[in-house]
């Protein structure tokens, strides 16, 4: 009889507790504040925005989301260290920013490794399990996967050759010694600064030329301080929105599959029109002034072998060596499969 009530007891005790600790997160739901240095009328912005409104109506209004765009809290390496410190939940970020917590991301910005979307398409989807689980194990959930645009390089002056850029002062991302080391050793002679400081950098002279979209130098003008555009698709820049794993296991497990489904699905909802935005882009530029340095076959085979020459320097050093070997075979096997645009550059 008495192990009948002390079971009685302990099964009461247990349905209060659970009572109790709903009514809790009901009183006081977790405040979500993500960061990014998309500009507010961005659409990379407006993804989170889509992130937010269905977070706040699966959790029935129990989220207390915020999202603090257009770089107020700082550049991508200054928002990993927040994220780091909890004073931040969450931030929306490129490679740049990934590639801090975990340079493994950076497998997929090998220069001149992939040639389209297509490629990037087919190998990031079977590749980001992998990432996934890496940052996972550095404390970080990825919520979804995004793309900023095909990566080149604006110069305060025509250049056609890699010879002609490594005469200039090239901006690159600061807090990163290995690139920067990588980058000198390329023959680039690079500044490092905060990304806020481009363009009174350009302005000053501290720098002639920057490697960004041009969906993303067309928002911030920076293309007006350097107008010419070398016509080389670099890399596609890739992005994704990142939680600290502590705060997204404190979410209640019910709501959790949703969340995540929903953060996919804002993730890929405007990838097609960013895409098509960042080609326009170019063209709206032109309008304004951009000079666009078109290369015959010939240059660009030049700029695809400078590329490749770099490529035993980049595999371990910037990515790990088995994710370096996995994209190249994966991309390898597109081509082969004559996946659409192979041929692109």
């Amino acid at each position: 009889m008495r192990t009948i009530r002390k079971l009685y007891w302990l099964f009461v005790c247990i349905l209060l507790f659970s009572i109790v600790q709903d009514s809790v997160w009901a009183k006081d739901p977790i405040r979500i504040r993500i960061g990014t240095s998309a500009p507010k009328n961005s659409l990379w912005n407006e993804t989170l925005m889509y992130l937010k409104q269905d977070w706040i109506k699966i959790s029935n209004s129990e989220l207390e989301i915020s999202i603090l765009a257009g770089g107020v809290l700082g550049d991508e390496p200054e928002m990993v260290k927040m994220l780091r410190a909890g004073r931040i939940e969450a931030v929306g970020l490129s490679s740049v920013g990934l590639s801090r917590i975990d340079k493994s991301i950076a497998c997929l910005q090998i220069p001149m490794m992939l040639r389209s979307y297509e490629e990037l398409d087919y190998v990031r989807d079977r590749i980001a399990p992998r990432l996934e689980q890496k940052l996972e194990e550095k404390g970080f959930k990825i919520l979804h996967w995004a793309d900023a645009g095909w990566v080149h390089t604006f110069a305060k002056k025509p250049a056609r050759t890699p010879g002609d850029l490594q005469k200039m002062k090239l901006f690159t991302a600061a807090g990163d010694p290995e690139t920067e080391k990588l980058y000198k050793e390329f023959g680039y002679h690079v500044v490092p600064l905060s990304q806020m400081d481009v363009i009174p950098s350009l302005q000053n002279g501290m720098i002639d030329a920057f490697n960004l979209p041009p969906l993303y130098t067309l928002i911030n003008e920076s293309y007006r301080q350097a107008p010419h555009m070398i016509g080389v698709k670099w890399t596609p820049l890739v992005a994704g929105t990142v939680i600290s794993l502590k705060v997204w296991q404190k979410m209640p497990e019910k709501y959790r599959p949703q969340m995540l489904e929903a953060a996919r699905k804002a993730g890929n909802r405007l990838r097609s029109e960013i895409r098509k935005m960042g080609e326009d882009s170019i063209g709206e530029m032109q309008k304004r002034g951009l000079k666009v340095v078109e290369l015959d076959a010939a240059t660009l085979a030049a700029w695809q072998l400078e590329a490749e020459k770099a490529y035993p320097k980049l595999r371990d050093r910037y990515t790990p060596a088995d994710l370096f070997d996995e994209v190249q075979r994966l991309r390898d096997e597109f081509r082969k499969s004559g996946g659409p645009s192979t041929a692109k550059r």
